[in-house]
């Protein structure tokens, strides 16, 4: 069985070069692009099953290239960038990154990045594959297709609200602490950032439920977490 294939996108030789003699020591297969329009000709012939990415391309920024990808494809995007305000996280990870890694970097830190990533594609594959679509009540995912519905209308969720309404209804009923959503969500990306998951679970909220103050799907349990209410 080959080994996963990963696509570095990175202009800096010397930290392309580092990610790649990493990713070889692992026995990873990899390929590299320096540019923006070359990592979108690479991820559409090569399928790799995760993307490392920077943002700071000299043709087009990461950001775009998140959206691009996430125009057809959902394999794993781990950014790797040097800007570090959460501004700059949270516009990554809610245009569809799946983890976020500020420069410098440790390899042993990249590599368990990596490994989640995998993991948690897996088990996503795997789910999707026993159950394609998951219904509770009004509201129905449609997992082969990415698509959210509540009463047989289409709901128009960002990458990010996608993620945790589906994480949530693989556990359903069950109360998932912050540590555990943020964890699955975005590795370690924010370290347990529960500010900002507030703020995803209620622009959620706010397109799911009749009531986002009355909620009927997802429950909040202070200080511990959320949980997907199962709907007789």
């Amino acid at each position: 069985m080959n080994s996963p294939l990963l696509l570095v996108v990175e202009d800096d030789t010397a930290v392309s070069n580092l990610i790649g003699t990493t990713l070889k020591m692992e026995n990873y297969r990899f390929h590299t692009a320096s540019t923006g329009r070359q990592s979108i000709v690479e991820a559409i012939s090569q399928k790799p099953d995760i993307v490392l990415l920077d943002l700071g391309l000299p043709d087009i920024d990461g950001i775009e290239i998140i959206k691009k990808i996430r125009s057809w494809s959902k394999m794993p995007i781990i950014v790797v960038s040097a800007r570090s305000d959460d501004k700059d996280k949270i516009e990554a990870l809610d245009n569809g990154a799946d983890d976020y890694i500020t420069k410098p970097f440790s390899v042993e830190e990249l590599l368990a990045r990596i490994r989640a990533a995998l993991r948690r594609a897996s088990y996503m594959a795997s789910e999707k594959a026993r159950n394609p679509v998951f219904i509770n009540g009004n509201l129905k995912i449609d997992y082969a297709a990415g698509c959210v519905y509540v009463s047989n209308i289409e709901m128009h969720l960002t990458p990010m609200e996608y993620k945790l309404l589906c994480l949530l209804a693989g556990n359903v009923g069950k109360v998932l602490t912050y540590t555990y959503i943020t964890n699955s969500i975005w590795g370690n990306a924010w370290d347990n950032n529960v500010a900002s998951l507030r703020v995803f679970m209620a622009t959620l909220r706010k397109k799911i439920e009749k009531d986002a103050a009355a909620p009927q799907y997802i429950q909040t349990h202070i200080g511990i977490g959320y949980r997907m209410i199962k709907i007789d």
